[in-house]
């Protein structure tokens, strides 16, 4: 066994093996335990193991919805309904005909030939091997690799779905347009090598598509990691039948049971995600349990309306009706756990396969529980609508990661000699694949590729050309750099600047310093600059933020369109959520460029929702770092931004 981290992970895993010891219900595998397999034809049988005792614990998933986690005897063991696998000739369990070079045999199997001392340093060392290249409809990539010379990404790897989980997809895509079919098994393809993908950009029509790949695939890993458990069983059961040595090569498992989760910002893309999932998992071949109160908790209210789905097309803005419609709720957490004929919703975590949640929801349990043994064998990390996750808190989603694939604080009574040892090593994080998906980049969304995946096998990331923003014809746009050198010293130049020359030179101007909008993308510059205003400048200011009240909200609009207040101070995140129409603008500031790039448009139009306003009565200025590369990349475009980065260096 590996030592790791100065011999902690030696520490905790003799911890939870004396632990184990102590247990009075240690799992023990003998003929007794096990029932006697029904024959359903010659080549086919069905085994049926015994519910395992539990050990329950209850969190809240919600307020007024308690939910309970159960420990399993075995957390990675079969359902208690009938599951069917193949039998050969010989008595010996197949999952399908025997296949080394099995994508999740080479990279999940016990001893995975993809994990090795060498990769695990390169990876801790960061020492990654890049090169581009482009890989169908995914378009451009960038492969980071831990091999010694990377190859560029030329061809797809091969799809690898179990032949009776394809039908339904393909049943669906053949009414899809060839685009979007092609981008699904293209997407199942990279998928496939379980390498982790970072998909930069993704375009609102193409989203639910994309989800039904990524379940498919995760449906398909489950799938095969059951089998693999339910072959071991039976060999297991057959040897103490017949009184042989029973067999040494069964680590099939983790320490617990889910081994998928989907991390999403509102409720309503849980009801997404869950449609994807049964779109391979049709009636009457599969039932699904719990549906109704599913869509009641996840759904918006009876009777509700909402506004947003409902209005005229053309009244809100496409992305933030796709981003707002139904159940706008953001903590939750829900187990699903999968059977050959049944998805089991409102499951037990531990007796569960996928955990769909929310970063707050997620942490609140763990922090309520103080124990997060349920993500220690965490294999599939799906993470949508990152741009949205950053828009709420992102610690959150820094506090979930740095949760997995950790060694759990109790044993769960599991059997340690069914856990693959690469888990008992510490290396699960090693073997991870990750998810990523969003519709732009941020430099925390990019952070979190670079620190945090840890995959030995690669990563992917997708790679966009921006075209210049559209802005109102005759509007001239002013952009203004702010030279730094580091970093850490950005926010205090920002300020700076903003503070002893452009804000005095607007303040002089009769016309500039009325009827002016600040827009400020951070939620910690918005603070510093709203004292700023609210300390040293003699000018009446409204404030718009994401903790304005409804109440607030129409004061401040009001009383800077009558002109009753001269500056109104606007944050990203206000604009993020509420998406209001701001009449009365004349001269625009962006702090910074926002990182929605149809942000900008939009405030440049809003001066024009007023009769008689002509472009040359817009002013507009952009502050800007060389470290806006991303957002000014969306808004000039991606031509530009070099020239406009380099401008202050010249």
């Amino acid at each position: 066994m590996a030592i790791d981290r100065g011999g902690e992970t030696t520490t905790q895993l003799l911890t939870l093996l004396n632990v184990s010891a102590t247990r009075a219900g240690k799992r023990k595998w003998t003929a007794d335990e096990a029932k006697p397999s029904q024959k359903l034809n010659k080549r086919r049988t069905t085994v049926q193991l015994e519910e395992s005792s539990a050990v329950t614990l209850e969190v809240e998933t919600a307020p007024g919805n308690p939910e309970t986690i159960k420990a399993n005897e075995e957390p990675e063991h079969v359902d208690e309904e009938e599951e069917e696998i193949i039998v050969g000739e010989h008595g010996v369990v197949e999952d399908a005909p025997e296949n080394n070079t099995d994508p999740y045999e080479t990279h999940f199997g016990p001893d995975s030939q993809v994990l090795s001392e060498n990769k695990r340093n390169a990876v801790d060392e960061r020492a990654w091997k890049t090169s581009k290249g482009a890989l169908g409809k995914l378009g451009n990539v960038v492969e980071y690799s831990t091999e010694e010379a990377a190859a560029a990404a030329k061809q797809l790897p091969q799809i690898s779905v179990l032949d009776r989980l394809k039908g339904p997809l393909q049943e669906k895509q053949e009414k899809l347009p060839k685009e979007l079919a092609t981008l699904q098994n293209d997407l199942l393809a990279m998928l496939s090598s379980y390498k982790d993908l970072y998909i930069t950009r993704t375009a609102l029509e193409t989203q639910q598509h994309a989800r039904e790949a990524i379940m498919l695939h995760a449906l398909n890993h489950i799938t095969k990691k059951r089998r693999r458990v339910l072959k071991n069983n039976e060999r297991l059961s057959n040897a103490s039948k017949s009184g042989a040595e029973p067999p040494e090569d069964v680590q099939d498992q983790g320490f617990t049971r889910p081994s998928i989760l989907v991390l999403l910002p509102f409720r309503s893309f849980a009801l997404r995600w869950l449609s994807a999932l049964t779109t391979h998992t049709p009636s009457p071949s599969y039932q699904i349990e719990n549906r109704s109160r599913f869509e009641s908790e996840y759904g918006l209210p009876p009777g509700a309306i909402d506004k947003l789905a409902s209005a005229e097309p053309g009244t809100y803005p496409k992305d933030h009706v796709e981003m707002f419609k139904g159940n706008v709720d953001d903590s939750f957490r829900v187990g699903v756990k999968m059977t050959r004929k049944s998805i089991k919703l409102f499951a037990e975590f531990y007796g569960g396969d996928i955990i769909f949640a929310s970063p707050l929801g997620l942490r609140m349990s763990i922090q309520k529980e103080k124990n997060a043994d349920f993500l220690s064998s965490i294999e599939m990390l799906i993470v949508d609508q990152m741009d949205a996750l950053t828009m709420q808190n992102w610690e959150h989603v820094q506090f979930i990661i740095s949760q997995m694939n950790q060694m759990p604080k109790e044993s769960h009574d599991v059997d340690f000699s069914r856990i693959k040892p690469w888990y008992l090593d510490g290396h699960a994080a090693y073997l991870r694949q990750s998810i990523l998906l969003t519709a732009y980049e941020t430099p925390d969304t990019r952070a979190l590729f670079n620190h945090n995946l840890k995959n030995v096998a690669g990563k992917i990331r997708t790679e966009r050309r921006w075209n210049p923003i559209a802005v109102p014809e005759g509007v001239q746009p002013d952009f203004d750099q702010v030279d730094c050198i580091s970093p850490k010293d950005e926010p205090e130049k920002r300020f700076q600047y903003f503070t002893t020359q452009l804000l005095p030179a607007i303040l002089k101007s009769a016309v500039q310093s009325v009827n002016t909008v600040v827009f400020i993308p951070s939620s910690f510059d918005f603070i510093r600059v709203h004292n700023h205003f609210r300390k040293n400048v003699g000018v009446p200011f409204a404030v718009l933020s994401e903790y304005s009240s409804n109440q607030d909200i129409s004061r401040a609009r009001q009383a800077f369109f009558t002109g009753r207040k001269s500056f109104l101070l606007v944050s990203e995140r206000f604009h993020f959520f509420r998406r209001y129409k701001i009449r009365g603008i004349r001269n625009l500031i962006f702090y910074g460029p926002p990182d929605h790039p149809q942000f900008y448009t939009e405030f440049l139009s809003y001066p024009f929702l007023d009769d008689g306003v002509e472009p040359s009565d817009v002013m507009c200025k952009v502050i800007y770092s060389r470290y806006d590369i991303m957002r000014l990349e969306r808004i000039a475009g991606s031509e530009n931004v070099g020239r406009l980065i380099h401008r202050g260096m010249m």
